[in-house]
């Protein structure tokens, strides 16, 4: 009894803290288990408001909703099956940026340019001895990237390319959204694109833009606050290769001064019923002749200054005469630099622009703007009015 009384008398062992123990453990692991279970099948309890903030532009400043203008510059439309120059394809490209940048949307771009083969002769960089020389680059077009730097450009107005990953990420959740993720759009103005929640809280909308050309939807261009990006914008967003070239070359150069020469296609002619040739530009081919042009520049630009020109004029030795009063450079003497890396004609007219926006006096071909040097006083743009060329200074013609 004395051993019975004993062992009932004896505490009882504390097991409340153990079980405690145990319980909180458990309770961990299951909240472990269930936290993975989240993590791992998010996606299917993601809103899609969060799904639109997880898509971002490949660059920090990025927006997250997209302009989509076509595959292609002026495509869809009457330029779809042909090419223009970059000139053209850069206004319209122009118009595509502002219109994103108005909206605040990423302008998904083409990730080729076309090039046209007019504009894409060898002979313009290598002045061959043959003036008839055809012998071309062999592309007809070109990486948009290896134009320009797309990283730059963000900075300004995001953009991506249509061959991008981000772009198919794009697609793939705008098909996910159904009629919230996307609308496909024409003849609307970008007002409305901006203001009228229907379109402006899409993730993408694809825009039919003018079958002209994409740059009619910006027809206003004239009036000059309604312009969101100047014309120097796009030059100045030339690939970190041609910037670097053109550095390079306005470095040999030193103190100059420039001037481009558009001949070629510009001074062409036709003959009306009567055989009686007329252009467009009546003044230019005279104008852009060398003694013409000594005459023209002789009050901008002093004797013995070193005269950089661009021209597509293919004829070797045209601007000799020049050199009577000025120290004269080309591209092509500076190949060394050039020829490891130009593969077409736009990107050599890049690298060339470059120089010529880098010059002390910078002289162009037609009278753009009134601030700015010209050879001749024919506009650029006319009424597409065919007239008698004029080759001598009184006017008269040939």
């Amino acid at each position: 009894m004395a051993i019975y009384k004993t062992l009932r008398t004896k505490p009882k062992p504390n097991r409340s803290p153990i079980l405690f123990l145990v319980l909180s453990i458990l309770a961990i692991a299951f909240l472990c288990i269930l936290s993975s279970s989240i993590s791992i099948n998010g996606s299917l309890f993601r809103s899609e408001k969060t799904q639109l903030n997880t898509l971002k532009s490949r660059h920090s400043v990025g927006h997250e909703k997209y302009l989509y203008w076509g595959y292609k510059i002026d495509c869809p439309g009457k330029h779809c099956d042909s090419c223009e120059g970059l000139g053209h394809q850069e206004s319209s490209l122009r118009c595509a940026l502002e219109e994103a940048l108005f909206l605040q949307r990423t302008l998904v771009m083409p990730s080729r340019m076309c090039i046209n083969p007019i504009h894409n002769k060898k002979g313009i960089l290598h002045h061959s001895s043959n003036a008839t020389s055809e012998e071309m680059w062999a592309a007809n077009s070109c990486a948009m990237d290896s134009l320009y730097d797309l990283d730059l450009m963000s900075n300004t107005v995001p953009v991506i390319l249509d061959n991008s990953k981000m772009w198919y990420r794009v697609l793939s959740t705008s098909m996910k959204l159904g009629a919230r993720g996307v609308a496909h759009v024409a003849g609307v103005s970008r007002i409305a694109l901006r203001d009228n929640s229907h379109y402006s809280n899409l993730l993408l909308i694809n825009r039919t833009a003018s079958p002209l050309s994409w740059f009619m939807e910006c027809k206003d261009r004239n009036n000059r606050s309604a312009i969101m990006l100047p014309y120097s914008f796009l030059p100045s967003m030339a690939a970190k290769k041609l910037r670097d070239a053109a550095g390079k070359i306005k470095v040999l150069l030193g103190d100059y001064d420039a001037m481009h020469v558009r001949r070629g296609d510009k001074i062409k002619t036709r003959k009306d019923r009567f055989g009686v040739d007329r252009t467009l530009h009546p003044h230019l081919d005279r104008d852009t002749r060398p003694e013409f042009i000594l005459r023209r520049i002789e009050k901008w630009v002093p004797p013995g200054r070193t005269l950089f020109i661009a021209s597509n004029e293919r004829t070797p030795g045209f601007f000799s005469p020049l050199s009577a009063r000025y120290r004269l450079a080309y591209s092509s003497n500076y190949s060394k630099i050039l020829d490891p890396l130009v593969e077409n004609n736009y990107q050599l007219f890049m690298i060339e622009r470059l120089i010529l926006m880098g010059a002390k006096t910078y002289i162009r071909t037609f009278k753009e703007d009134e601030t700015y040097l010209s050879l001749t006083d024919d506009p650029k743009k006319n009424t597409k009015a065919w007239q008698i060329p004029v080759y001598t200074s009184d006017g008269e013609g040939s």
